[in-house]
């Protein structure tokens, strides 16, 4: 799969501008109307990962325009201190790339879907919630990024957690260094027993299958407790009424992803919706992996297609 032309762009908002690249189809004419993907990356990821170099080429190859974006405190985006993962900060910056998309004349703006891979799937449910110029949703292995603190990044004590997060928070007040957290074991030798989602987030982000610059996989601990107290799926019974298509692995891990798939697919008000699973794959084969990308792309650029 090849596209003709990709292009980084700064999208500015009140706060800093945030980093995004822009997937053009084969063919692009500036003069006609496109429809628009936004591609939101997974936690701890950048543009240059699965969003961007994988659906969203697949995506643009398809005819779309797409742009894929760093998280506001990630990658190449803005925002200090560095790698904070804050959902309302993340859903709040889609609102600010569909602003930016809706200036560019060779996008149509009542066509505009979004597609969130992981985390970005969460994110996209819950940005489409509120935001209603955004017309479809599409999330791949998304997670609701509350319940995983909740649940495995918390090792189900949030409270504890949440005290330690406070502590660290004081002391870093009070003139002690910042506490970064890798999330991942350094190498894939490191992660063996560690469970099947660590030991394949390991082999994806520490090695030359998926590692990049800016695919961080660190954490504030400080800044952390936020997340805490957020859910993606809020209200989604009453307000996610967007055609919704929900790709999952049915070989599931301790992340939760398929358990938050069939979670929103379930809840979600919307009259259309698709539930995809690709069986015998799990969360990180979804990345990148040809066979499982495939079953996903084969269900949601037609989705798109019909949809958008």
């Amino acid at each position: 799969m090849t596209t003709e032309r990709i292009e980084t762009v700064s999208v500015t908002t009140p706060y800093w501008d945030i980093a995004a690249d822009i997937y053009f189809p084969p063919g692009f004419d500036n003069t006609n109307k496109y429809p628009a993907i936004i591609s939101a990356h997974p936690i701890g990821s950048c543009k240059e990962q699965t969003s961007g170099n994988v659906y969203g080429t697949a995506l643009a190859d398809a005819g779309y325009v797409v742009i894929a974006f760093d998280a506001s405190y990630q990658g190449a985006s803005g925002g200090e201190p560095r790698f904070i993962e804050d959902p309302a900060q993340r859903v709040e910056d889609f609102g600010y790339v569909v602003d930016h998309l809706v200036t560019l004349p060779y996008v149509d703006a009542d066509r505009i879907g979004v597609l969130g891979i992981c985390g970005g799937g969460g994110y996209s449910v819950s940005a489409a919630k509120t935001d209603r110029r955004i017309k479809v949703v599409g999330s791949v292995v998304g997670v609701n990024f509350g319940h995983l603190l909740h649940e495995a990044f918390s090792a189900y004590d949030p409270i504890a957690t949440l005290d330690a997060i406070a502590a660290q928070r004081t002391a870093e007040a009070r003139g002690a260094e910042p506490n970064v957290e890798n999330l991942l074991p350094p190498t894939v030798d490191a992660a063996a027993g560690m469970g099947l989602d660590v030991v394949e987030a390991t082999e994806y982000y520490k090695t030359s299958r998926g590692e990049k610059p800016n695919g961080a996989t660190r954490s504030l601990i400080s800044r952390r407790a936020a997340g805490y107290g957020w859910d993606a799926f809020t209200h989604a019974e009453v307000l996610l009424t967007q055609p919704l298509c929900v790709v999952v692995g049915d070989k599931p891990g301790a992340f939760g992803s398929y358990r938050h798939g069939l979670e929103i697919y379930r809840r979600a008000r919307s009259e259309k919706k698709q539930l995809v699973v690709a069986e015998g794959f799990s969360h990180y084969d979804l990345y990148d992996q040809p066979e499982p990308v495939k079953i996903a792309l084969d269900a949601l650029i037609p989705f798109y297609d019909t949809n958008l």
